[in-house]
């Protein structure tokens, strides 16, 4: 019976092991990040108490969402991935997505007539990220795809948002002040706001290696 019963323990953390893996890959992450990997150092101005809080999940039991918003290159996306990946090893159902990835396929799904199979397959998600917001102005078509998307996850399911634009030029990619303004009204009523307000990690990485080619020359 003890054999059996190690077995049987054995069993269980190798289906629970095939699980993670399942949502993990289910995640569609582009690249796997983790927060020990994020410099801390390079970018004081992120919140690090916030982050490692965040890192537990309660954000997402509490239906709340996260919104990382800087400069180009201070590792939001990497931030959001760490968050989306601890995520999966706490056992959540989660979907990473580029912003203009998302509005993407959500103007295919509504094209070939899926899209409220779309919506449904999203409302199981307990988290969803959308990379990169801003950097790709919206059709009109796409934008009013983008916020009822929005609309439907408010309350329902969490949110990580990565954006390289302050609010008030959000306008400029959603193309509309009104839907703007309800996009993150919805967004914003139960969040935590992570600023990356320091230089580029790829910008600083190209003057590290410049300098270094200007030593050898």
């Amino acid at each position: 019976p003890q054999y059996l019963f190690r077995l049987s323990e054995m069993e269980l953390l190798e289906r629970e092991r095939q699980a993670k893996e399942r949502r993990i890959r289910d995640a569609g992450f582009p690249v796997i990040k983790t927060l020990d990997t994020f410099d801390f150092k390079a970018q004081p101005s992120v919140n690090q108490e916030l982050v490692r809080g965040l890192m537990r999940g309660e954000y997402m039991d509490k239906k709340e969402n996260v919104l990382l918003i800087g400069n180009s290159g201070t590792g939001k996306s990497h931030l959001a991935t760490a968050l989306a990946f601890q995520a999966c090893c706490q056992g959540k159902a989660v979907r990473f997505f580029s912003t203009t990835g998302l509005v993407t396929q959500l103007l295919e799904r509504r094209e070939e007539k899926q899209l409220s199979k779309f919506h449904q397959k999203l409302a199981r998600l307990d988290l969803m990220v959308l990379d990169e917001l801003g950097y790709v102005p919206f059709s009109k078509a796409g934008a009013e795809l983008l916020f009822e998307c929005v609309s439907k996850a408010y309350e329902r399911t969490s949110l990580i948002v990565t954006s390289n634009l302050p609010f008030e030029n959000w306008a400029e990619i959603m193309g509309s002040e009104r839907m703007t303004g309800a996009l993150i009204d919805r967004l914003t009523h139960r969040v935590h706001i992570l600023e990356a307000n320091g230089e580029s990690y790829r910008l600083a990485e190209s003057k590290k290696r410049l300098k270094r080619n200007d030593r050898k020359s």
